[in-house]
């Protein structure tokens, strides 16, 4: 097929049924900003101490029993042991006064063997709280959060290949589906194992409606429409629904409540199922010329246009039909070598703004004491940053736009290590600066994504590409405990990421005001850098802009 944006042309850019695509395809969205970061919630460690069992202790014991000890500068109450517990019952029923007559740090000590008591000041319950998840198990809160990424990744990796060879619209609801179901069935864990299978398949389906509804929606819209969805639409739905996690999660604090609060609007999503059509382009892409004709004949109705007699000449049909026979899997993103260093470097960066995306994130918990605010701050200033990506994919080249954002957000990181301790809203405003180009980033490489692989291809590549993207998500929890080690570990190896990353777009090609490719063959003639140092044959060309040669 030669060009669908020019055989669709008659249908203008923002009619009635561009409007409703949009407006849809973004309300689908909504939720996944909902269950994204609701882990931060779920898994949320409370204070917490040893249980002591009720017991005749004086007044004096039974607040002496639960050890202090300085942590960063600060007293605290330990967390996993207590004075032994038969020892100080003996010195309490004596008359013994802890302090005066006893001297504390001479007593033995043992661990929480009768459980813990949790403070409720914060949460009337998480899933730490549930499942004694402190300690010696304290490694498992951690891993709860990697193993519903681990769940994305997966998701992200099986639905790109299934949505190009089922649709586009089937696994996007058949996604919400599994998201909605899974995530609702959360409330009835009975314990931590069978909590982390439910938590992984409602992460099959997080990324992979988002991904399907981002490819559909810029497959059916076109022009400046189309930017304005791959950049503002899904964006600024994800982070609006980002921004509503906190409020539902300050009014509903026992997480088996909030899961079903989070779970009930996938229900609303249901009856778009006669609203939402299949992508035209996917439709042409597997010989189904009739169905994408139709489908183009209600947008025009519903627009209030007339239709040609042809939308898609023979010549168009016949090719598109010969494209159909072609099976096209994750192998063909390798198998020549221009695509498959393409690929490589589309999921070099993708993975690095996702890392860094994903540990700024969390990271945000430490803003301030306030979990709640801390969320929506992390939440807010994604706002403006997927303004910037909209205004930057719509007059800014893509290749420029993509390192700017790497070294703009990379550059605040290394700086962070100079700041003087006593300077910790500098320090904050680094970090906030960082995450403002880190997440305008990641949303430009969606589109970019999109631009750049042929429609066969495209969400395949997308998912793809997400799928090693989410390697980051699920190692940027423990990317922060670098800071035992060195405390600017994190900064200097986010900020090493970015700016070798940087380096690598340079030889991505560019697609900024060029029109989607329909076929392998014409994501080939995109011209990219590439290396002037590489001498190919006798006679080397000067210029280091070339026509990629298979």
């Amino acid at each position: 097929m030669e060009d669908y944006d020019d055989a669709t042309a008659f249908l203008g850019h923002w009619g009635r049924f561009q409007q409703t695509v949009f407006f849809l395809l973004c309300a689908s969205i909504f939720p996944s900003g909902f269950s994204a970061f609701s882990v931060v919630f779920v898994t949320d460690i409370p204070s917490h101490h040893c249980l002591v069992p009720e017991v005749n202790l004086t007044q004096d014991w039974l607040k002496a029993i639960i050890p202090v000890k300085v942590v960063n500068g600060k007293q605290e109450l330990s967390s996993c042991s207590r004075f032994r517990l038969d020892v100080v019952r003996n010195l309490s029923a004596r008359g013994f006064v802890p302090g005066r007559d006893v001297n504390l740090t001479d007593l033995e000590q043992e661990a929480c063997v009768d459980g813990w008591s949790y403070s409720t000041d914060v949460y009337q319950s998480t899933i730490v709280s549930e499942f004694d998840l402190v300690c010696g198990d304290q490694w498992k809160q951690p891993f709860t959060s990697t193993v519903y990424f681990l769940g994305v990744l997966v998701g992200s990796f099986f639905s790109g290949q299934l949505s190009d060879r089922f649709g586009r619209k089937p696994i996007l609801f058949g996604m919400m589906a599994v998201q909605t179901f899974f995530t609702f069935v959360l409330i009835s864990s009975p314990s931590w194992t069978v909590f982390c299978i439910l938590l992984f398949i409602s992460g099959l389906g997080h990324t992979s409606n988002y991904v399907a509804a981002f490819v559909l929606g810029t497959e059916i819209l076109t022009g400046r429409v189309r930017v304005l969805f791959s950049s503002m639409g899904v964006c600024l739905s994800f982070a609006f629904g980002y921004m509503m996690l906190p409020l539902f999660a300050y009014f509903l604090r026992d997480w088996r409540t909030l899961c079903l609060a989070l779970s009930l609007p996938g229900l609303l999503y249901l009856p778009l199922w006669w609203f939402i059509p299949e992508s035209p382009r996917w439709l042409l892409s597997k010989g189904r010329v009739t169905e994408a004709e139709a489908i183009v004949r209600k947008a025009a109705k519903w627009n209030k246009v007339q239709a040609p007699a042809v939308i898609f000449r023979n010549d168009e049909v016949n090719e598109t039909k010969a494209q159909s026979k072609e099976h096209h899997s994750v192998l063909d993103l390798l198998r020549k070598s221009n695509i498959r260093t393409t690929t490589l470097i589309i999921c070099l960066v993708s993975f690095t703004m996702t890392t860094a995306y994903f540990g700024l994130s969390f990271n945000a918990t430490q803003l301030h004491t306030n979990p709640y605010i801390s969320c929506f701050i992390s939440a807010a200033v994604e706002v403006p940053a997927y303004i910037s990506s909209w205004l930057a994919l719509r007059y800014l080249p893509r290749q420029l736009s993509i390192i700017g954002t790497l070294l703009f957000g990379g550059l605040p990181l290394f700086l962070v290590q100079l700041v003087p301790q006593n300077l910790s809203n500098l320090t904050l405003a680094l970090e906030m600066l960082g995450k403002y180009a880190i997440t305008t980033g990641t949303a430009l490489m969606f589109a970019y994504t999109a631009e750049i692989y042929p429609t066969v291809l495209r969400n395949t590549a997308t998912g793809t590409c997400t799928t090693v993207s989410r390697l980051g998500s699920c190692i940027a929890p423990f990317l922060l405990k670098l800071r035992i080690y060195l405390e600017y570990l994190p900064y200097i190896t986010l900020g090493t990421l970015a700016v070798v990353s940087a380096f690598a777009a340079l030889f991505l090609p560019e697609s900024f005001g060029r029109p989607l490719p329909e076929t392998i063959q014409q994501m080939h003639k995109r011209k990219r850098l590439t290396c002037p140092c590489i001498i190919r044959g006798k006679n080397p060309v000067p210029t280091v802009l070339r026509d990629n040669i298979l």
